[in-house]
C-alpha cells in the first residue's frame, strides 16, 4: 500500500467538479484526509481563480498505474480537455504532489496553490535546498499569493 498526498484543482464549475472528483476517488481508494478548499488566483493564463484542494489517499498500484488508470480517467469522465496552453481553464486537475513521502512535483516549493493546501496535510516536509518546512514555506507565501482559504465550502471525502 503506498501513501500519496494529490493536489486537485478547478477553475470551472470548481465545487461541483472537486467534489465530483474527490467522490470518484473514495470509490477508488482510501481517501484518508482533505485539506482546507483554497482560492487562488490563475497563474500563467487569464481565467477565474481556482479552488484547490489537497487529498491524501492509499493507492495499492506503483504511482505511474496509478496515474495512468485511476487520476486520469477521472479527468476525462469529469470532461478535462487538455490543450497547448498547460494554464488553460480546466473542469478539474488531478496531480500526485507527494508519493510514500517523496515530493514528486517540485512546484510544492514555489507555487502556493500548491504549498498551502498540501503542508495542511505533510507540513514537516522539509525543502533540501533552504531546509525549511513546507509550513514555514506555505505561511510565507499566503499574503503574497492572495490565496484565500474558502471555509464556507466543506468538502469532505
Amino acid at each position: 500500500m503506498h501513501l500519496a498526498i494529490l493536489l486537485l484543482g478547478s477553475n470551472i464549475s470548481p465545487e461541483k467538479n472537486i467534489r465530483s472528483a474527490l467522490a470518484l476517488l473514495q470509490d477508488c481508494c482510501g481517501v484518508q484526509d482533505v485539506s482546507t478548499t483554497w482560492q487562488t488566483p490563475a497563474v500563467g493564463s487569464p481565467g477565474p481563480d481556482f479552488l484547490n484542494v489537497a487529498v491524501q489517499v492509499n493507492v495499492e498500484q506503483d504511482a505511474d498505474s496509478y496515474k495512468w488508470h485511476v487520476l486520469r480517467p477521472i479527468e476525462e469522465n469529469l470532461g478535462r480537455m487538455r490543450s497547448a496552453d498547460k494554464n488553460a481553464p480546466r473542469t478539474i486537475d488531478i496531480d500526485i504532489i507527494v508519493w510514500d513521502g517523496t515530493v514528486q512535483d517540485a512546484n510544492l516549493w514555489s507555487r502556493a496553490f500548491v504549498a498551502i493546501p498540501v503542508s495542511e496535510l505533510a507540513p514537516h516536509l522539509i525543502e533540501p535546498v533552504s531546509g525549511k518546512s513546507l509550513r514555514m514555506i506555505a505561511r510565507d507565501m499566503r499574503d503574497a499569493s492572495g490565496a484565500r482559504p474558502r471555509l464556507d465550502i466543506k468538502i469532505h471525502p
